[in-house]
């Protein structure tokens, strides 16, 4: 999921020495959990963690160039690189840390930029970026069904994430809509986990126990 996710929003490489400093470039990470105590210590659990699109996001209201914004048509929190002014004040305001901050402009040797993905924009030094859930893939689904003058219909498209994992443990859709297959989930999971939920920022990703 995290190679696809860099594959489909030419989300760049920094390289190892700018990865040593923390400054990976990544709009979805693993978080692995563990229990016991040492020699003892079993792994758990694996949860992927990318922006939660919040209801209430806290990094909007302090975004001081209007580059962090919320869509009402997809209830989307996304990003305008070309407003954005680089004070990072999103990404320390975000409980979730998964907010990208270019330091540099990243060489790209050739062949490498004819693997770009022409739908996402490439960003610059100092551009904050994150997970959209694949905005482009959302927009191209809702053109094709407009022209064909139709609603958008669930399972259409997908994020490049859930398209690539093997266990199917990424599930994306419509949570406004009851039949839709995440909204069939959660009722089937009914004990679902959304993280730091109680910061009212009204996430929109649930975690389901498996089953």
């Amino acid at each position: 999921c995290v190679a696809a996710c860099a594959m489909e929003n030419n989300v760049t490489f920094v390289g190892e020495q700018d990865a040593g400093y923390g400054r990976s470039m990544h709009w979805i990470r693993i978080e692995r959990f563990w229990e016991g105590e040492y020699p003892e210590v079993k792994m758990t659990q694996n949860q992927p963690m990318m922006c939660q699109q919040c209801g209430s996001a806290p990094c909007e209201p302090v975004c001081p160039a209007f580059a962090t914004v919320h869509s009402q048509a997809e209830s989307l929190n996304l990003q305008v690189y070309n407003r954005c002014v680089g004070t990072r004040y999103c990404a320390n305001n975000c409980p979730y840390q998964v907010r990208s901050f270019n330091w540099r402009d990243y060489e790209r040797p050739e062949p490498l930029p004819n693997q770009f993905n022409p739908d996402v924009t490439v960003r610059r030094r100092g551009v904050m970026e994150k997970c959209t859930f694949c905005i482009q893939r959302i927009h191209k689904a809702q053109d094709k069904a407009k022209s064909e003058g139709r609603e958008v219909a669930d399972g259409e498209f997908t994020t490049a994430c859930a398209q690539a994992c093997p266990a199917n443990a990424i599930t994306f859709g419509r949570v406004d809509d009851p039949e839709s297959l995440v909204s069939q989930l959660a009722k089937k999971h009914a004990h679902g986990v959304k993280h730091h939920e109680e910061l009212g920022t009204l996430p929109n990703v649930t975690y389901l126990k498996g089953g």
